[in-house]
């Protein structure tokens, strides 16, 4: 320990130690850091983008806004499905 940091002999110290240390934490940091902004859509995992005009999601809005009933909402979801090849149950997209 004497010999790597020699401060005895007006060396840097027993702090110089402490250097690898900092560049980990640069390093630790530099990395989260760019994870973040990959994960975040620049550069990451991409989500399909919501499509407004797809008929499903038009028949989910007019439902919605009160134009038709539930009914009316359930016959035209199951022809929609049978029509585009939608596999998943339950309500609308």
């Amino acid at each position: 320990m004497q010999t790597l940091a020699h401060f005895a002999d007006g060396g840097p110290g027993p702090w110089i130690l402490l250097f690898p240390l900092i560049w980990a934490a640069l390093l630790i940091g530099g990395v989260t850091l760019l994870r973040r902004a990959v994960w975040r859509g620049r550069g990451g995992p991409r989500r399909p983008a919501a499509d407004d005009n797809s008929p499903l999601t038009v028949l989910g809005h007019r439902f919605a806004s009160g134009e038709i009933d539930g009914d009316e909402y359930w016959r035209r979801l199951s022809v929609l499905d049978e029509q585009f090849g939608r596999t998943g149950k339950g309500g609308a997209a």
